[in-house]
């Protein structure tokens, strides 16, 4: 990749956008669901996001996605990283805790390697089978033990298992929107995923998204709920765009670390979760298994380049 003139850019740029979704982990349960119910959410920030990508590539990127496979791959896209991706992680993490939420989330960039094997054809190693285990072990903690806050039991279990799912989809995801992105303006690609994902997430919280009475909520609710739409969803997206232009595949897994770190000082921060010994090893075993993962294997793959690592979204 060519690096740009100023390196602080892309750091400050994949800063603000782990920043910007960790913080969203803990500021969605201020919202939901007394407020607005998690597909209500979804349906907030999936729609206004196609509004605001369809205008954009109109303005600027003035082309359309053409042939069929193209056409089918996009739509796959909208599927597996806006639709799915939205609903299942708003209604996983309605039921756990902020915490539990980020550190399973984490395991998208082994997804991205078990994708890629079976997609690419890349090469799957001792170390990165290792980390796949490690990974898997710790996830699976996470997911049956019971949160020390929030919801409990079975709830938190079935909510964690919706964030794993939510990560495994937007794993897939990336696997598949990349030749899109090499191919298209980014614009134009978020703009066609985001309205096959509108078309997927207005059934499930249409209701949900009119039943809050909008001129009632307090101005604390209002502030979260744009945060959500404007920050989380639109300049989030465009950020973490740009930056993988620059980035190397070795910056980018810095930052796949730093966003449950910063979802954990936060959520503490705001008091809505609290670190434990236990989640503390849970972490450990994640973030160690993503780093063998993310390790390169000494030799080319056998069909295609590698596919790098990128930053976990919800």
């Amino acid at each position: 990749m060519n690096q740009p003139s100023n390196p602080l850019r892309v750091h400050a740029a994949l800063f603000v956008v782990s920043l910007i979704y960790a913080a969203n982990y803990s500021l969605s349960k201020e919202v939901m669901p007394q407020y607005v119910g998690p597909y209500g959410i979804v349906v907030l920030r999936v729609v206004s996001a196609a509004v605001v990508f369809e205008v954009l590539a109109r303005v600027f990127a003035k082309e359309r996605i053409t042939g069929r496979a193209d056409n089918i791959r996009s739509v796959l896209c909208g599927i597996s990283g806006i639709g799915l991706n939205q609903l299942l992680f708003f209604g996983g993490l309605n039921l756990t805790t902020p915490i539990s939420a980020s550190l399973v989330q984490t395991i998208s960039p082994i997804v991205v390697v078990l994708a890629s094997v079976v997609l690419l054809g890349e090469r799957i190693t001792l170390k990165r089978a290792l980390g796949i285990g490690l990974a898997g072990a710790g996830a699976a903690m996470v997911i049956l033990s019971r949160g020390p806050a929030g919801a409990a039991g079975q709830s938190a279990a079935l909510g964690n298992l919706l964030i794993l799912l939510n990560a495994t989809f937007f794993g897939l995801y990336l696997v598949l929107v990349a030749p899109l992105m090499r191919k298209y303006h980014a614009f134009t690609v978020l703009a066609r995923s985001f309205l096959v994902g509108a078309f997927i997430v207005v059934p499930f919280g249409l209701r949900q998204a009119l039943a809050p009475d909008y001129a009632e909520l307090p101005l604390r609710i209002w502030v979260v709920i744009v945060y959500m739409i404007l920050m989380v969803t639109v300049v989030a997206y465009l950020l973490n765009n740009w930056a993988l232009k620059h980035a190397s595949p070795a910056l980018l897994g810095v930052y796949i670390y730093l966003q449950p770190i910063l979802a954990v000082l936060i959520a503490v921060a705001l008091g809505k979760d609290h670190l434990t010994w236990g989640r503390a090893l849970q972490g450990a075993l994640i973030f160690v298994g993503v780093w063998l993962v993310s390790q390169k294997p000494k030799h080319k793959t056998v069909i295609g380049k590698e596919v790098p690592l990128e930053p976990v979204q919800d």
